[in-house]
């Protein structure tokens, strides 16, 4: 999250400065004017941390080219001229956005460091050599920026925090408590598992539904390209001549028509909806009716709804400690489990019953109607012998194994009826193709040899 310096006025006339972090410019500034308000401070400015480029030589050497994260100019210039350096330029860098890092990126980065942990390998030579391994320039910047934090003794919370959107909001959660646990080789590797569970369901998510739907889509676009355009262009000949036409190809030369007088229309009734239900889904309440009823989709619902609650005990397991701080580690798990309706019942329902009525795990769970039966027996279970965190853990494993092995069935099946369609649609084409190659033009002239022919006989 990009960092801004406030910068003002006490009303004794000594300067106050503070760093905050915001998404926009716009929020940073709403931030530090309220807490001007509530400091009672004039408020003069509000910096964003940006990047310089910056050039220098030293004596008869070569110029040296670098980059600087700074909130000024003037900061770059001098810390460089303290350094010994002549400086030739300081120019703020044009696009300074941060790029997205690949998931593969952060998952890679997590396996490795959760392996070096494990070794005994010191945390701050740990970072140090992946930031110098690591290809991806902008995650390379953020375990830079990381390692100075921490070096300067910063919060570890707050600073991997600082790069949810570099990281991700589960990962920067995730690592930022490990450093403060007693436990990060667990932390560390329990994140790794669950980041290359997550991306390896996305993958077979993309295989099981969004390859299948674009394979359809190509598929009934060349069809309607053949029926609209290559079509016509063939049975028009017939239609010149006034030959009768065989009804398969008939059909298809009205189905033709049809498409070609009502292009406007159609693409209209069809690319209207998706729109809109894009649109739709990109709301809050969008989003939470979609994961509320998906669900319910049939067979694909329960896959989803079992990872969804895979990945809330994966969480869980790994952060619960059996003390009472435990209500921000399930609000954390609800959060990572992908789910915007799930993670909204726990929060609005099981939490508020566990913190204001004091009811045990299990209960809550069951009231806010998210789990399923296996699940809450489960936690019961656990809650009674004391062994939640146990139990968790077995959850997860059980689901992952379940889900994975009926993925790998509906990613088959899938396929299987989508080759039954291509099948289908390529044998109709086939079929109108063969019965337009065998329309015979008449003999010209043998229409009017026939009239002529029969009065003779008469």
């Amino acid at each position: 999250m990009p960092e801004f310096r406030i910068e003002g006025l006490s009303l004794a006339g000594k300067p106050v400065q503070g760093i905050i972090n915001a998404e926009t410019h716009k929020q940073a500034k709403a931030r530090a004017e309220q807490m001007a308000r509530d400091k009672k401070f004039k408020l003069s400015g509000v910096l964003p941390r940006t990047t310089y480029l910056y050039r220098v030589k030293k004596g008869a050497d070569k110029p040296i080219d670098g980059e600087q994260k700074a909130f000024t100019k003037q900061e770059v210039d001098d810390a460089l001229s303290k350094m010994g350096y002549r400086v030739v330029y300081v120019r703020k860098k044009l696009f300074d956005k941060v790029g997205a890092v690949p998931i593969t990126e952060v998952v890679g980065f997590v396996r490795v460091s959760a392996d070096l942990i494990k070794q005994k390998l010191p945390f701050n030579d740990m970072m140090s050599l992946l930031i110098n391994d690591i290809e991806n320039k902008t995650l390379r910047e953020c375990l830079r920026d990381i390692n100075q934090d921490l070096k300067q003794g910063k919060d570890s919370e707050k600073t991997f925090i600082k790069h949810e959107k570099e990281l991700g909001k589960f990962a920067a959660h995730m690592l930022g408590l490990a450093s403060k646990s007693g436990n990060m080789a667990e932390i560390y590797d329990s994140t790794a598992k669950f980041l290359e569970r997550n991306a390896q369901f996305k993958k077979d998510l993309r295989s099981a539904l969004i390859m299948p739907l674009v394979t359809l889509a190509i598929l009934f676009l060349a069809v309607g390209y053949y029926v609209g355009y290559i079509f016509p262009a063939t049975a028009s000949m017939f239609v010149k001549f006034k030959i009768d036409l065989p009804p398969m190809t008939a059909f298809t030369l009205k189905l033709s028509d049809f498409i070609l007088k009502n292009m406007f229309w159609i693409a209209l009734a069809i690319g209207a909806p998706i729109v809109a239900g894009f649109r739709f889904l990109s709301t809050d309440r969008g989003r939470l009716l979609a994961d509320q009823y998906m669900w319910k989709i049939p067979y694909m619902g329960s896959l989803l709804h079992k990872t969804s609650i895979e990945i809330f005990c994966r969480v869980f397991y790994s952060l619960y400690s059996g003390s009472g701080e435990n209500i921000e580690v399930i609000k954390l798990a609800a959060e990572a489990c992908g789910n915007t309706y799930m993670e909204k019942q726990i929060k609005t329902i099981a939490i508020p019953l566990m913190v204001d009525k004091g009811m045990g795990i299990s209960e809550a769970f069951e009231a806010c109607g998210v789990f399923t039966k296996t699940a809450l027996a489960r936690f019961h279970s656990g809650a009674e012998t004391g062994n939640v965190k146990t139990v968790a853990l077995q959850l997860a494993e059980y689901y992952e194994k379940e889900t994975g092995y009926r993925m790998r069935n509906a990613i088959d099946m899938i396929q299987l009826v989508i080759s039954m369609v291509i099948m289908v649609v390529l044998t109709a084409l086939t079929l109108v193709s063969s019965e337009t190659a065998t329309i015979r033009p008449k003999a010209p002239g043998a229409h009017g040899m026939i009239q002529h022919v029969i009065p003779y006989h008469r």
